[in-house]
């Protein structure tokens, strides 16, 4: 079985990012995207390239974005690398409020741009935005990419799908309240649909209040195949491929 964690954030807290790489691949956990949130994470995730199975992304996050006439340069240059898998974080999160939402589409906006010119796919976030999130979509050209840690119901994801995004599942799916979550789990399409972790945060149910991990996809992964009626090993094999798919 081959697991790919397309969602994590190894090296950003106190762990060395060799021993979670080291318990994932123990866990078959054999693939993932480290993405950056700002310049100096995203060349560290370049960096982590020496560990195999290891692919990365640049980009700003939109808490962050405040920050983005100091921080673009950097970000800009490093996702021109053609070992640079994706552009984000971005998107827009409005349960913060240190960054304005103008702000924030700004940034939004510009790693669309960006993503189009360099052909490669959007690392969303969208935390309570849906709404402000997907007007930006529709007025900007088509992209392809990922809704990470995707959080709302069919009604969102049948509106992430139409905009050609994937929609990437995390922790959250195993909580024993997320009801709804699991119904937008069952809906997507096979093709379409991805697993992560976020890891260091948002653990699955057996961690909660604890730190989260890449090995850890897995329970996320036995829920996505528990909702959708499959096998773990088809569960495995069909996001795997959809990563691969997008991400390379």
């Amino acid at each position: 079985m081959q697991v790919y964690d397309t969602h994590c954030h190894i090296g950003l807290d106190e762990v060395p990012p060799d021993e979670d790489h080291a318990r994932a691949v123990a866990a078959q956990v054999d693939a993932m995207l480290v993405v950056g949130i700002d310049a100096a994470t995203s060349a560290a995730a370049r960096a982590l390239q020496r560990l195999d199975g290891v692919r990365w992304s640049a980009g700003l996050h939109p808490n962050d974005s405040h920050a983005f006439a100091a921080e673009w340069p950097q970000i800009d240059a490093l996702a021109r690398d053609p070992s640079c898998a994706a552009i984000g974080e971005t998107g827009l999160d409005c349960y913060r409020d240190r960054t304005p939402l103008a702000e924030q589409e700004r940034s939004f906006r510009a790693h669309l741009e960006l993503a189009r010119e360099l052909d490669k796919p959007v690392v969303i976030h969208c935390r309570d935005a849906f709404e402000p999130l997907f007007r930006v979509l529709a007025d900007e050209p088509p992209i392809h990419g990922v809704m990470h840690c995707f959080s709302g119901g069919v009604d969102e994801a049948r509106r992430a799908l139409d905009f050609g995004l994937h929609v990437s599942f995390a922790g959250p799916l195993t909580y024993k309240k997320s009801d709804e979550l699991r119904r937008a789990c069952a809906f997507v399409p096979l093709d379409r649909a991805l697993v992560e972790t976020d890891a260091p945060f948002l653990p699955p149910q057996s961690r909660r209040g604890k730190r989260n991990e890449p090995a850890l996809v897995v329970e996320t992964l036995a829920k996505f195949a528990e909702v959708r009626g499959m096998s773990l090993e088809e569960a495995a094999a069909a996001t795997y491929a959809n990563a691969i798919a997008l991400f390379g």
